[in-house]
């Protein structure tokens, strides 16, 4: 399949914690990250999830910093664990910005 990614993905080791922003009570996810960039994430679990429902996260980086970001999600590939595919929305240029400087980094191997 050709490759029509806009950005490089990267695998890291991190949680994301989940809320429903259009419910009342707060639903937290445990999820597995299987890719990262600068537009979105890909991950894995569990839960089923609804394609374009938007969730408040707070996704843990490599450096142990805690970037507080918003999902839609926006592909399903799998069940057993779910396999979901997420854009960012509404990311600071700041926040987008240290995601591509580890990829940068990770790209050189340093």
């Amino acid at each position: 399949m050709q490759e029509r990614r806009k950005s490089k993905r990267m695998e890291l080791e991190a949680n994301l914690v989940m809320k429903r922003l259009d419910t009342g009570e707060p639903e937290t996810v445990a999820i597995h990250l299987t890719d990262v960039s600068k537009r979105g994430v890909g991950f894995m679990c569990t839960e089923k999830l609804n394609i374009n429902d938007v969730y408040e996260c707070h996704l843990v980086l490599w450096t142990k910093e805690v970037m507080h970001v918003f999902l839609r999600i926006v592909r399903l590939e799998e069940e057993d664990p779910y396999v979901y595919g997420s854009v960012f929305i509404g990311m600071t240029e700041a926040d987008a910005s240290r995601i591509a400087a580890y990829q940068i980094v990770d790209e050189h191997g340093e």
